[in-house]
């Protein structure tokens, strides 16, 4: 959603001469303008992406300096796929759960088998479906429009889903849900709240990412990232939490690790601005409280 993109670059106008350089390593092809997801194959260094609803059910590998770029048909219809995750074993997972008026009630995750990446068409291995319990209208209220997502991670056999508050009045609560990765229909369950801000355009979330080692993860929005860390099994939110500035603001969707320090992030392209994927160092990112 294309929303307060002029407003979020006005909130960084103040950044002075001390702002962290910004590294674009791949500009994405005017084709690919609406990336949701982004994974990096930790075993062979292969970037792929996905884009949203209205597009093509296509998994995209890109290079960089656009030296590289395939097209892959998934055999799963794109309702809406806003973010892509892999394991432990580089499987990769589409998540068609973006639901922004909160009505669908056909929410899911397929598994793309790693050991097929190279074909041109692909059939998912499974589906896995799911419901949020806590969700009793298709929609709700407009102040309990809480079950949009476009962010989630897979770790030790589960995924974990992180929402996209739509609410009236927002005040950056989004859900943390636990979903067990295998086929079949499965109710989420509610791990926690966690409150990014009360500003939409700078603490809604739009993606997340594990790090390799499993020991910390990421939350995005279009400016922010939020580090958690040092938390036991999956009691992230009595772990070390920090908010960190990127100092840029475009409409950035996607984020992956591509080592324990380092962020890949890819936003939309907004006429003159984002189509790119960025490269962040967490170590020069300023924390805020």
């Amino acid at each position: 959603m294309k929303r307060g993109i002029l407003l979020g670059a006005l909130f960084l106008m103040g950044c002075n001469d001390t702002t962290p350089k910004i590294d674009i390593i791949i500009k994405l092809p005017k084709k690919l303008s609406e990336v949701s997801g982004i994974q990096i194959q930790k075993s062979s260094d292969a970037i792929f992406v996905i884009e949203d609803s209205g597009n093509g059910n296509y998994l995209y590998e890109v290079g960089l300096n656009d030296k590289k770029q395939r097209k892959i048909a998934i055999e799963a219809e794109n309702t809406d796929w806003e973010d892509l995750a892999s394991d432990k074993d580089g499987n990769l997972y589409l998540g068609d759960f973006g639901n922004n008026g909160n009505k669908r009630q056909d929410l899911c995750i397929y598994k793309i088998n790693a050991s097929l990446l190279q074909e041109e068409t692909i059939k998912p291995d499974y589906k896995v479906s799911f419901y949020y319990p806590e969700q009793t209208a298709f929609p709700p209220s407009k102040k309990e429009l809480l079950y949009d997502c476009e962010a989630f991670f897979e770790l030790k056999g589960f995924f974990y889903l992180f929402t996209k508050n739509r609410s009236k009045d927002f005040d950056g609560t989004t859900l943390i849900y636990k979903i067990p990765n295998k086929e079949g229909n499965h109710p989420a369950q509610l791990l926690g709240r966690y409150k990014t801000g009360e500003d939409f355009n700078n603490s809604a979330i739009t993606g997340a990412a594990i790090s390799p080692d499993g020991s910390r993860f990421a939350l995005l929005s279009h400016s922010r990232i939020w580090l958690f860390s040092e938390f036991n099994g999956d009691d992230f939110l009595k772990g070390k939490i920090e908010r960190l500035e990127l100092d840029h603001y475009s409409q950035k969707e996607a984020v992956s690790f591509k080592d324990e320090n380092t962020l890949l992030i890819a936003d939309e392209k907004d006429k003159s601005t984002g189509g790119n994927i960025y490269q962040f160092d967490l170590r020069n990112l300023k924390a805020k409280p």
